[in-house]
């Protein structure tokens, strides 16, 4: 029987969340800011959703994040869709990619991690070709002024962060999720019980996808202008990846409180005191991952408190 009490809490965070978010549209006049913020946590989350319950952890998964970017791109500028078509194009942009990377999922531990950057490094090039520009744009870059709305852009922004925030309850709280982290802490035993490992793993890695890819073309709707170095900075992967080992894969909680500590600290030291922003956040990271290896919730796991 599902736990009504859990399931009720890890609501509660993420209507608040998501809340919170939409007021700080009304309350806070640094737009672009705010966004990134609901970017990130719909990043780590969608992140959690392949690493945090079946432990692939792609570092190319800004491959999909770029892919949604140029798929929102590709439908406003030849095929003259609307925004909210586009914008699930870029979902199916990013959805094909996955699957064209599936065979990447028969690897594990680093050499997933490295496959799945080099692929993504791969998509760049082909994008950023300059053979490729009456397609891409190549590395010029690509203007969609015509569809620039940052204010609706940005609620659509925070409707995809509330459906990965109920993808993740739903996996933490159904059979399929519990079996996923089956996957992930013994394959061979979770097969021998009769779970589909392929099918589990396959599920995670689509999901995941498709939110990287959302958020991908969201972001290339708000910004309109963009260079493929924009969209395909692995400085996406490296933050989605640190936010959620930070607070703790696995849990709602876990990113959210990567992405509004680091990325605040990011924000605070990185912007008024640059040349030391390295020096603290490597700290930070080196802190948690000698003295907090399942990330910040473990300290309220360990006294025994229920953590969404």
């Amino acid at each position: 029987m599902p736990d009504r009490k859990r399931i009720a809490g890890d609501l509660g965070l993420a209507a608040l969340v998501v809340v919170a978010m939409s007021v700080a549209h009304g309350v806070y006049s640094n737009e672009l800011l705010l966004f990134n913020f609901v970017m990130f946590l719909t990043l780590s989350q969608g992140l959690n959703l392949i690493y945090g319950f079946t432990g692939y952890l792609p570092f190319g998964y800004v491959g999909f994040f770029g892919a949604g970017a140029y798929g929102f791109a590709l439908a406003v500028m030849h095929l003259h869709s609307p925004p909210l078509l586009a914008l699930a194009i870029a979902g199916l942009a990013a959805l094909v990619l996955a699957v064209i990377l599936a065979p990447l999922l028969r690897l594990s531990g680093a050499y997933f991690a490295i496959a799945s950057l080099a692929a993504a490094q791969a998509l760049y090039e082909v994008i950023a070709n300059p053979d490729l520009q009456d397609l891409t744009k190549g590395p010029y870059g690509v203007s969609l002024s015509g569809v620039f709305a940052p204010r609706l852009s940005y609620f659509v922004a925070v409707a995809i962060m509330a459906v990965t925030f109920a993808l993740v309850v739903w996996l933490r709280n159904s059979r399929f999720g519990l079996s996923l982290q089956a996957i992930r802490e013994d394959p061979v035993s979770a097969a021998m019980a009769g779970v589909s490992v392929v099918r589990g793993r396959m599920v995670a890695w689509l999901l995941s996808s498709v939110i990287a890819g959302l958020s991908g073309g969201v972001f290339a709707w708000h910004i309109s202008v963009f260079y493929p170095d924009t969209v395909f900075d692995v400085t996406f992967s490296i933050f989605a990846t640190v936010f959620t080992l930070f607070g703790g894969a696995t849990t709602l909680t876990g990113p959210l409180l990567g992405v509004f500590f680091l990325y605040g600290v990011y924000n605070a030291i990185g912007i008024t005191v640059p040349q030391y922003f390295q020096l603290i956040y490597g700290a930070l990271i080196m802190g948690l991952v000698l003295f907090l290896p399942n990330g910040l919730v473990s300290l309220l796991t360990r006294r025994g408190f229920r953590v969404p």
